[in-house]
């Protein structure tokens, strides 16, 4: 299997993990910029007619693994795998976000709950013909729109 490779940065208002939204929900009105690496800029073609994209990154201040975490909006130890925790395996996470505006290979998204400066490796659409699921269950995640949409992050999972 090929590297993952790095194809951009994100360059958000967010210079620290402390008082970061928990979740895209969470950051609805953050204006972000993704900065593609002019190599992959062929790559971008069509995506301005998507209202939304899913970003696919590294957590590159995770360099811990844990398997077993207390995420946020709970008290309890889950399985990181039932989690949205960055201090898993491979450090991967994903966002979906609006995507505002193309021009050249900087895409203005809405939507940012990821720190400035994290690496890019993949960016796919949303499409709702595709990703919409119906009759879905939420484990043990029983918070509500608006508890998650003022929950900001805390110190659990930033490392020294």
């Amino acid at each position: 299997m090929p590297n993952i490779l790095e194809i951009g940065t994100i360059k958000s208002p967010f210079n620290d993990l402390k008082n970061m939204p928990i979740q895209p929900i969470a950051a609805k009105d953050i204006i972000a910029k993704c900065i593609i690496d002019e190599q992959y800029i062929d790559g971008l073609k069509d995506l301005e007619g998507f209202s939304h994209i899913y970003l696919i990154y590294k957590f590159h201040k995770a360099s811990r693994t844990e398997l077993t975490v207390v995420p946020f909006m709970d008290t309890e130890m889950r399985g990181v795998f039932a989690t949205r925790s960055p201090l898993r395996p491979s450090h991967i996470g994903i966002s979906i976000v609006e995507l505002l505006s193309k021009h050249g290979n900087i895409l203005t998204i809405r939507g940012c709950d990821i720190l400035d400066g994290t690496p890019i490796i993949d960016i796919k659409p949303y499409i709702a013909k595709f990703d919409l699921q119906e009759n879905t269950t939420s484990g043990w995640m029983k918070a509500t729109i608006d508890e998650i949409s003022n929950k900001r992050s805390d110190e659990r999972f930033i490392e020294d």
